[in-house]
């Protein structure tokens, strides 16, 4: 697996006006993520969102740094992108092209010069997350589920590494949610995901959870459930 890792990584915005503090999205966290699946879950606006974004240099630490493989998220940008996918909670803000192959193929056009390689590469990937049938579809006469199967397909032809989602299955019904969650714990790649379904967050091998900017829990994914249930019926997350 891979190995990502936060040294002492915050993110703070300025705040507005001459007397304004800053606002603190993240306080500063060490820690290392090696396995294979690593939940993170915490109410909105959290933070959860603000961590999986600096995996892949979306959002910039403004203290310490990120690392992917030795790769620093900001001064190696690029090729941390080229280890890092990420895919978004609605897939509609993700699949710019109007036909599902179409999609696949965007993504393998810098990879995959020969347009008829390109096609059947496009069409493996469809296979890997069993919508190979929907190619020639168009993207507004699907599922939802079946749109964020898409987006997976075309985040994962580019080869990366590593997926980072970012609440994928809020948006879906429950017979989509569940065909999503088991392609995801499929995946060759490493995963790290945010969530607010604490059953698809006990699946993973690893859980954080976020409360205020802070990592509050760092553990078992079982055991950060019990966690976040404890500090929602305290009171704190929700």
């Amino acid at each position: 697996m891979s190995r990502i890792a936060f040294r002492a990584a915050g993110v703070s915005v300025p705040g507005s006006g001459a007397q304004a503090e800053e606002t603190v999205l993240l306080r500063p966290l060490t820690l290392e993520l090696t396995e294979p699946r690593v939940a993170v879950i915490g109410a909105n606006g959290s933070g959860k969102s603000t961590l999986l974004r600096l995996v892949n240099g979306l959002t910039r630490p403004t203290t310490g740094s990120v690392e992917v493989d030795g790769l620093d998220s900001v001064a190696r940008a690029r090729d941390v992108r080229r280890k890092v996918g990420f895919l978004f909670t609605d897939p509609l803000s993700q699949l710019v092209m109007p036909v599902v192959a179409e999609d696949v193929e965007l993504s393998l056009r810098a990879t995959v010069r020969d347009g008829r390689e390109r096609r059947a590469a496009a069409l493996r990937a469809l296979g890997a997350v069993g919508i190979a049938h929907l190619a020639d579809r168009s993207i507004y006469d699907i599922s939802g589920g079946e749109r964020q199967l898409a987006a997976l397909a075309s985040v994962l032809a580019a080869g990366q590494d590593i997926l980072v989602a970012d609440e994928p299955t809020t948006l879906l019904d429950l017979r989509n949610n569940a065909l999503l969650q088991d392609t995801i714990h499929g995946l060759p790649q490493q995963v790290l995901y945010a969530t607010h379904d604490l059953e698809f967050a006990a699946r993973a091998d690893r859980a954080l959870v976020v409360d205020g900017g802070v990592v509050v829990f760092d553990g078992p994914a079982a055991s950060a459930v019990e966690h976040y249930r404890s500090l929602a019926l305290a009171g704190g997350g929700r």
